[in-house]
């Protein structure tokens, strides 16, 4: 008689579901690596070219000559980490405060925070862009790209709501006790239980830092990009090269993958964690 399957273990429907799944969302990114690594004229052939060609180091030395990439590279890098680094900070303070501190107006204040995200980003390009050229004369800087992403709405209500469940009160009450001051609280048993979270709100940051592409556009140009402003700029032109606007979307595809291999167990962890919690 056959084993009874424990609870718990997938049966192989799901597996072969999953793996089916993945190479539906990893072909575009294989498809784009193909196209990257063919020349212009076999682009549009028929049937198309399933395999990857021999022109792949050829198209990334292009586009690190005519985009600028490796400038491009360095300035996503540091505007995805420095806002990922105040987000994260931002919004586990926030969220620690309208979580566990009593105040007036703590529950108004929270619904006007949710409220902005209704918002549509558009709207507040222009005045925007005035404050950050004309008041402040950051055109073409990166601190006109990191300033307007250094707080988050969605970081704020998404700390909430995860300390309000994940952080027992009996340990900020025997904090206090103890003498800790809020910050002193902060430090050690906000942040430590808060890890999970900011881990995949890290991930959720940086990767819409890194994706942003209309902001950078507005206030810089192709001699100081980003990773998208240099593949908008590959892509201009009367003939578009698609191997070459494709060899970039893959470069700058890269850094997203290696913060995956890096943190993807604490960031799965942390979704793990916070759906136990939930």
């Amino acid at each position: 008689m056959a084993k009874r399957r424990r609870a718990g273990d997938a049966s192989w429907l799901t597996y072969a579901l999953l793996i089916v799944l993945v190479l539906i969302s990893a072909f575009p990114l294989y498809w784009s690596l193909v196209i990257a690594s063919r020349d212009a004229s076999q682009i549009g052939r028929y049937p198309p070219p399933l395999t990857p060609g021999d022109q792949l180091w050829v198209h990334v030395k292009d586009a690190f000559r005519e985009g600028n990439f490796a400038l491009a590279l360095l300035n996503s890098t540091i505007v995805s980490s420095v806002v990922t680094l105040a987000v994260v900070f931002t919004s586990t303070m926030a969220g620690f405060a309208f979580a566990k501190l009593r105040f007036r107006g703590s529950g108004a204040l929270l619904a006007f925070v949710v409220a902005t995200m209704l918002i549509p980003t558009q709207l507040g390009v222009i005045p925007l862009y005035i404050m950050v050229t004309q008041w402040f004369h950051w055109a073409n800087s990166l601190k006109a790209v990191i300033a307007p992403g250094l707080v988050s709405a969605f970081g704020v209500f998404f700390m909430t709501q995860y300390l309000r469940q994940a952080l027992p009160m009996e340990l900020i009450d025997a904090a206090r006790v103890d003498g800790a001051s809020t910050f002193r609280t902060y430090r050690s048993i906000v942040l430590p239980i808060a890890r999970p979270a900011t881990a995949v709100l890290g991930l959720l940051t940086f990767v819409a830092s890194w994706n942003d592409f209309f902001w950078p556009l507005v206030v810089l140009n192709a001699e100081n990009p980003t990773v998208q402003v240099a593949i908008s700029s590959l892509s201009s032109g009367i003939e578009v090269d698609y191997a070459l606007t494709l060899t970039g979307a893959v470069v700058g595809t890269f850094p997203i993958l290696l913060v995956f291999v890096l943190f993807g167990r604490q960031i799965i962890g942390g979704i793990m964690h916070g759906a136990v919690k939930g």
